[in-house]
């Protein structure tokens, strides 16, 4: 969260940067690498490729920050527009450096009093309108871009932009407008001055304060580069490189934290874009160097995140050991997992639906976060879902961008379970999006592992498998457990719905490995009740039955109906004969109080498929008709497909209507309908995959599924569908 403070000379050109590997397009750089460069040049075309082919090697593969000084950019960019402000009268320009500098890189507000202020005729901005550089309005001056913006600051002398400055700061004499004040007292500086240093750093303290990170990051930097004191100076940079990070600058964060020993700053790095165990240990020995600072809870609480993100849930008893040492209260889920992680399940529940009952409005978005992750464990999807919907509100609301990408993250879950697929698909992938800009990488790699999973319930295969590879490539190097396990249900799922069931049971068996101790909790929940039914499929049930028996005491201590009715029907496919009827009955009232509305159909499914082979058929073709109905509602066509086979099984005459129209909002993924809609509208495939962050291999193969879901042949008949809001 720290946003430059000291804006650089901007007539210097900087040396082109050398590249081991040679310069490549843009289409051509990891999708985290190419948002972030489209959000550090101002989604601005020509310092895209003007920057791209001066990148390093590993710049390009995300492993160095990329340049973020606008002279570091786009050097040629910035010196076209310096010409083309050098061109226009003195007037002008003087009007144009004192808006800039009103502009950038905070903005204060202050031009038209300071204009007044200094007894300036605005007259002359009629030069600036026929270049086509800004325009005036009753609001102050518009540039064309943000470039020019840059170029009309950078244009004049370091002697004429401190008294722009000094001017600026005249005129903010207002109550609210001391921190902004301090900002133009701080650029105006010649030197080292720790008078200004001082007041630079309660200003940032202030900004941070009142949730505007990016202004605190541009004081507390601007603050280190006045400040005589090394010691202080890297505080200062610890600061700036904390508010960087919080404002949507991963980039400037990196840079500014690698001048500094921060192990906490290092931690929190780690966790959202490099190895979470290596996270878990720099947060870990930060939270001891506070020395019972309030900020040690804090630490923990990231410490348990970054033990979740590896999926060995089994650290957080180091994390409960240190704050109980420190004499901090075990912040967020810790204290609910490390009870789960060893076996007392009563405790875990009572400690988890403390954190999740912290939901209310405008809270902390960090907390709220945990609050929505200790209601998904609890099986309590609907407080899950308000509690992440809250979280980023708040985060939006406090100008922090990053949380409200991580709180989709487990909002995607809260969507799965209850089956808003296409709703939480768009969603995701809009977070996706917010998680690459913003270099929330290992955020990211788990938004991918979401859409791996809608992926698999809407059965489309390929975009799965290739979500999945994305995944496990970046969690095997990161340490990403969670995700990686993620991945490999995904897959799993897709095995069981397309009949694959030995191929299902050897991915899910290492998924729901049992005891205290062993395994993430939050996966041997997902895996076990799909484990137990391909076991039954395979015939081998003995490492099937001691998981469902630690999944039953899981859901009888946390009280969830969904996990008890996924347990009743687990106990059902390991009953024999007609045993597992009531079992099946059982489950199927518990799911009609649970908000798992996709299991429930499946639990149908499986059911109709019993009461078919006990000859009770007309019972049978009623839940499959139940069930066929929720699969075609969720868009999960290869589970409509099974309940299809089954009714045929029975005789019974598919209608068209049953067998399903080709609609396209009904049978297509949320993915696949954005496809269609562009191509309908002309986009070439190219033109799809840069607008969606995606290959134009993977658009091909979504066309390739619209034409097959839709049953047609071409474009024309694309755009004839989409214009009808009709199938053919």
């Amino acid at each position: 969260m720290v946003i430059p403070v000291n804006p650089p000379p901007l007539d210097r050109t900087s040396p082109p940067q050398t590249s081991d590997a040679g310069p490549c397009p843009a289409s051509a750089l990891p999708e985290g690498v190419r948002a972030r460069v489209r959000r550090v040049v101002y989604e601005d075309q020509r310092a895209v490729a003007e920057l791209v082919p001066r990148l390093t090697a590993r710049q390009t593969a995300g492993l160095d920050p990329l340049p973020a000084e606008p002279a570091e950019l786009a050097p040629r960019l910035l010196h076209a527009l310096r010409r083309e402000i050098r061109a226009l009268p003195d007037d002008t320009r003087r009007l144009l450096l004192l808006a800039a500098a009103d502009q950038y890189p905070v903005a204060t507000h202050a031009f038209l009093r300071a204009v007044t202020a200094g007894r300036l005729d605005t007259r002359p901005l009629e030069a600036a309108e026929t270049a086509g550089v800004a325009h005036a309005s009753a609001g102050g001056v518009f540039f064309r871009d943000a470039w020019t913006r840059i170029a009309a600051y950078g244009t004049a002398s370091p002697a004429d932009r401190r008294e722009a400055h000094q001017l600026l700061a005249r005129v903010l004499g207002g109550k609210d407008e001391t921190t902004r004040r301090s900002w133009h007292r701080g650029a105006a500086a010649l030197g080292p001055s720790a008078r200004l240093a001082a007041e630079l750093r309660i200003a940032a303290d202030r900004a941070r304060t009142e949730g505007r990170p990016a202004l605190a990051r541009a004081l507390a930097e601007r603050a280190a580069d006045l400040c005589p004191d090394p010691v202080a100076e890297a505080r200062l940079l610890a600061l700036a490189a904390a508010d960087a990070w919080r404002s949507g600058e991963p980039d400037r964060a990196r840079r500014l934290a690698a001048r500094t020993d921060d192990s906490a700053l290092d931690g929190v790095l780690a966790l959202r874009a490099g190895n979470a165990s290596e996270a878990f240990d720099a947060l870990l020995t930060a939270a001891v160097r506070q020395e019972r600072s309030v900020d040690s809870a804090d630490l923990l609480a990231l410490a348990t995140e970054a033990a979740v993100y590896t999926g060995d849930l089994r650290r957080c008893r180091e994390a409960h050991d240190l704050a109980r040492w420190l004499g901090v209260p075990p912040p967020g889920i810790l204290a609910g997992l490390t009870a789960a992680v060893e076996g007392r399940y009563d405790d875990a529940r009572i400690l988890l639906e403390g954190t999740a009952g912290r939901c209310g409005p405008g809270g902390d978005p960090g907390l709220l976060i945990h609050s929505g992750m200790a209601a998904l464990m609890l099986g309590d999807h609907t407080r899950a879902a308000t509690a992440t919907l809250r979280a980023a509100a708040s985060a939006r609301a406090h100008g922090i961008p990053a949380p409200a990408a991580q709180a989709m993250e487990f909002r995607a879950y809260a969507d799965f379970w209850t089956g808003r697929t296409r709703a939480a698909e768009a969603a995701v992938q809009e977070a996706l999006g917010q998680a690459h800009a913003t270099g929330q990488d290992n955020g990211a790699c788990h938004l991918q592992a979401a859409l791996a999973m809608f992926a698999a319930v809407r059965g489309d295969e390929e975009a799965c498998r290739e979500r999945t590879a994305a995944v496990r490539s970046h969690a095997l190097a990161h340490g990403l457990g969670l995700a990686a396990a993620l991945a490999q249900w995904a897959l799993a799922f897709l095995d069981l719905t397309n009949g694959r069931f030995p191929a299902a049971a050897a991915r899910l068996r290492a998924l729901a490995g049992f005891g205290p101790g062993h395994g993430h909790r939050a996966i041997r929940h997902l895996a076990t009740p799909h484990y137990v039914e391909a076991a039954v499929r395979t015939g081998d049930t003995r490492v099937a039955r001691a998981a469902h028996a630690d999944y039953h005491r899981w859901a009888t201590a946390v009280r969830s109906t969904d996990d008890l009715a996924l347990s009743a029907r687990c106990r059902a496919l390991l009953a024999p004969g007609a045993e597992a009827v009531q079992h099946y009955r059982a489950a199927l009232d518990l799911h009609a109080r649970g908000t798992r509305d996709l299991e429930r159909a499946r639990t149908e499914l499986l059911f109709a498929g019993a009461l078919r082979r006990l000859r009770q058929r007309p019972e049978a073709r009623d839940r499959l008709h139940s069930a066929l109905a929720a699969f075609e509602s969720f868009g999960a066509p290869h589970c409509a497909a099974q309940a299809r086979a089954e009714l045929r099984a029975l005789g019974t005459a598919l209608t068209p209507a049953t067998a399903g129209a080709p609609d396209p909002a009904a049978v297509l993924t949320a993915q696949q309908l954005m496809v269609a809609r562009m191509a309908a509208e002309g986009a070439t495939n190219r033109e799809i995959a840069d607008r969606l962050n995606l290959s134009p291999r993977t658009i091909d193969h979504h066309l390739r599924g619209v034409f097959a879901r839709l049953g047609i042949r071409s474009r024309i008949e694309l755009v004839r569908l989409l214009a009808d809001g009709k199938a053919p």
